[in-house]
């Protein structure tokens, strides 16, 4: 590895003579007006799936996704494109923020000309990623965005004109919105922890470059600091850096490392937070809920004692579609009961979840011995694959009945979540027994701290279990 860093000034130079990713990585840095077109065409398919859809006529009875454009934009957002953004983080890193996400696109373009303001303090808050994911997840779950397109205008247009209303007040060509206030980064920055490309910065190189040599300004829009840069976290894969004092290049990597050799560095308790309390509990809670006995049992018991005590107002549908769901005309609606209670199930089914595994992790990081709360969190990394996974096949379900309601066969489906499942597990175990190597004193306590994750891993299982295969 050493001798690979110290001659990539070298390959650099030679890089329009080679293949590879060292050349890619300088072509996205020669070609960053055509990227601007890309994003362009991006944002244009963008809004007319949100905009076409909200305006157009609920979808008639025996309608299709082929024929009805309602049911197309909904099977484009939840069944292609958000699943598909998320398994592109791990295989290619967060190259759809830099190169096609409309919503990074719209805030640097506005940021161009906007007021410039310095970013406040408030807003670098580390805990916004969790509680934006939480909030967005829940209210979501509300107002039914996944089967609905006023809701998805209502937070995807909405989520959008703030990432403008953003760009205009801070920075300057800078994507302040996505470094700090995006709803999804703190799970993109995730998963890009296991992507097998990244943009490896030789700090020796950086250091030789000759500081009176004429050097272009480095301009990170993600506001990345990139000469210290070791995680692809943050990084937007633009390849505006590449290149840059001959010590920036993109290069392929395990896809293990990061998680195994730099998430252990320091210590980050919100991005634990976001995988066990967040991906691995309040996701599992949003999509379980409509299909849980126990949501239903409860229910029940609350609607008789309502009844009992002349408050039966909670159990009528009075509040508007975009705070609660509302749509007698399919029978689809949700009473103030229903609401609360939706929103107290995936609390409580987060807290539980992550109370749990927030256990199975502390006992297997004690077995390792030291500062247990440090190896807490470097074992919560491990858990990464699986927390993936459970979101892909939660957010691909609604879609899987919506092909199934249009007669295709799909019987491949099951198998292929079972596979993908065992993968995800076997992955994060890996992972597990990676990080505790870098601890263990002994085969016993690395063993037994890879059966922590594991507890874990099954705890995570058991939830999709649940969904697909016994609820």
């Amino acid at each position: 590895m050493a001798a690979q860093a110290s001659d990539l000034s070298t390959r650099l130079t030679a890089a329009p003579r080679l293949g590879g990713l060292d050349a890619l990585g300088l072509w996205l840095r020669e070609r960053q007006r055509a990227m601007r077109r890309v994003q362009w065409v991006v944002i244009a398919i963008y809004a007319a799936l949100l905009i076409v859809p909200a305006l157009a006529p609920a979808p008639a009875r025996g309608a299709h996704i082929w024929n009805d454009v309602v049911l197309f934009a909904q099977f484009a957002f939840w069944g292609v494109w958000w699943p598909f953004v998320l398994v592109s983080m791990v295989l290619m890193g967060r190259t759809w923020c830099g190169v096609f996400c409309p919503e990074g696109a719209l805030t640097e373009m506005v940021s161009e000309h906007g007021l410039g303001r310095a970013t406040p303090r408030w807003m670098k808050w580390k805990g916004w990623p969790f509680a934006g994911f939480v909030a967005l997840t829940i209210y979501g779950q509300m107002i039914s965005v996944y089967q609905y397109p006023k809701p998805v205008l209502v937070i995807l247009g909405g989520s959008t004109l703030a990432a403008i209303g953003v760009g205009y007040l801070y920075g300057r060509n800078k994507r302040v919105w996505c470094r700090y206030l995006c709803p999804v980064n703190g799970v993109f920055a995730l998963l890009a922890k296991l992507a097998p490309v990244h943009y490896a910065v030789d700090r020796a190189a950086w250091e030789r470059w000759p500081r009176h040599a004429k050097t272009p300004a480095l301009d990170c829009a993600p506001l990345v600091a990139v000469r210290t840069m070791q995680s692809a976290s943050p990084c937007h894969m633009c390849g505006r850096c590449a290149g840059f004092k001959d010590a920036v290049a993109l290069q392929a990597r395990p896809f293990n490392r990061e998680v195994v050799e730099v998430a252990g560095q320091e210590g980050k308790p919100w991005e634990t937070a976001l995988i066990v309390f967040g991906l691995l509990g309040v996701a599992p809670g949003a999509f379980l809920w409509a299909s849980s006995p126990w949501y239903v049992a409860v229910k029940q018991r609350l609607a008789e004692w309502l009844v009992a005590h002349d408050m039966v107002w909670m159990l009528e549908p009075r509040l508007p579609w975009w705070v609660l769901t509302n749509y007698p005309a399919n029978n689809d609606v949700l009473s103030p009961l229903d609401g609360g209670l939706l929103i107290a199930y995936i609390l409580a089914t987060a807290a539980v979840l992550g109370a749990v595994i927030l256990v199975c992790l502390g006992l297997g990081a004690r077995a390792l011995g030291g500062s247990t709360v440090a190896k807490v969190h470097h074992l919560a990394q491990s858990l990464i694959p699986i927390a993936a996974c459970g979101v892909f096949l939660g957010l691909s379900a609604t879609t899987l009945a919506q092909l199934r309601a249009d007669g295709l066969s799909l019987a491949f489906v099951a198998p292929l979540r079972v596979a993908l499942l065992a993968g995800a597990s076997l992955w994060s175990l890996s992972l597990a027994w990676s990080v505790a190597g870098r601890y263990a004193r002994s085969a016993a306590a690395r063993s037994a701290a890879t059966a922590g994750v594991g507890a874990a891993v099954a705890v995570s299982v058991w939830n999709w279990v649940l969904m697909f295969w016994i609820w």
